[in-house]
């Protein structure tokens, strides 16, 4: 299912122009980033200064596995397969949405106790979901949790809504930020992952942005930790099912559509060493654990 609005044809045809327009830009000051080779097959194209992917013929990998693991303290790679490899990230999105969204509450434009309002458009995104309902408000801090723990897809539009005022909005803002951080072959669509041909990243892309969050924003670190969450009366217990059951292991977010298979954003520490492991494709989400538990255990050594 796709999150598009019934207007969207008449945006991406606008993003479609502006996009030509990036393209000369770039052409025109000679940049290094290689323009033959497209990432973006549906036209969503940022309309920004920084390097942008360009529509064409490349293929976007489905069910195939790509992985890497990355030092959790200066970033080296230690591992990589197909780490550049063009793949759907599913709800490893929502790791964006939450960067974007500690980013508001750091420069104080919005606040924990902040409620946002549940438009309809929010309310009627497939789940997972915690149920919101037009007119409802969630508290920022609440809205962290659904988004963290539980991946809810109505919580991923709430937030979009209040910081981008629309989806598309803000899907734009962060593939802005993805730039940014060097998220050199990633597009984002929508903020929740919910399938779009256009909603596309690597398993290099992912590791770099569980590292920025990592880095920039420790303070929330231990939100990817949660096992399990209380709201609207309900016990929500987190998709993450490494947590607690596999030593060390303290976040971050799995991800899954039919395109994508089952991903996952892994980072744990022991021996006084950390790392970030990012599997994605999947076939089963215990072949995806059981991945994950293996590199943890080869570049970080057995639990004591």
């Amino acid at each position: 299912m796709s999150s598009n609005r019934s207007g969207r044809p008449a945006f991406v045809r606008r993003l479609r122009i502006a996009s030509a327009l990036v393209l000369s830009v770039a052409l025109a000051s000679c940049q290094s980033m290689d323009l033959s080779r497209s990432d973006v097959r549906a036209g969503l194209i940022p309309p920004t200064k920084a390097p942008a992917l360009m529509v064409g013929a490349e293929a976007v990998a489905e069910r195939t596995p790509a992985s890497i693991v990355v030092d959790m303290d200066t970033g080296r790679v230690l591992q990589a397969d197909d780490p550049d490899g063009l793949r759907h990230p599913a709800s490893l999105t929502k790791l964006m949405t939450l960067y974007m969204l500690f980013e508001a509450i750091d420069a104080k434009r919005i606040g924990l106790d902040d409620a946002m309002p549940v438009t309809a458009y929010a309310a009627a995104r497939a789940p997972s979901k915690l149920g919101l309902r037009p007119g409802d408000t969630i508290r920022v801090r609440d809205a962290m949790f659904g988004l963290a723990v539980k991946s809810a897809n109505d919580v991923a539009s709430v937030v979009a809504e209040a910081l981008g005022g629309t989806d598309d909005a803000f899907a734009l803002a962060m593939t802005r930020k993805a730039r940014s951080l060097g998220m050199t072959r990633t597009n984002f669509a929508n903020p929740s992952g919910l399938p779009d041909e256009a909603q596309i990243s690597t398993a290099r892309d992912m590791a770099r942005l569980g590292y920025e969050i990592r880095k920039r924003f420790p303070q929330y670190a231990s939100l990817y930790k949660t096992e399990g969450f209380d709201y609207g009366g309900r016990h929500y217990t987190a998709t993450n099912k490494l947590l607690g059951r596999v030593a060390g292991v303290d976040g971050m977010k799995t991800g899954f559509v039919n395109a994508s298979g089952f991903n996952l954003v892994a980072s744990a520490r022991r021996n006084g060493r950390g790392v970030i492991v990012v599997v994605l494709g999947g076939r089963t989400g215990r072949e995806r654990d059981a991945s994950v538990e293996a590199l943890i255990d080869t570049y970080l050594g057995p639990a004591s």
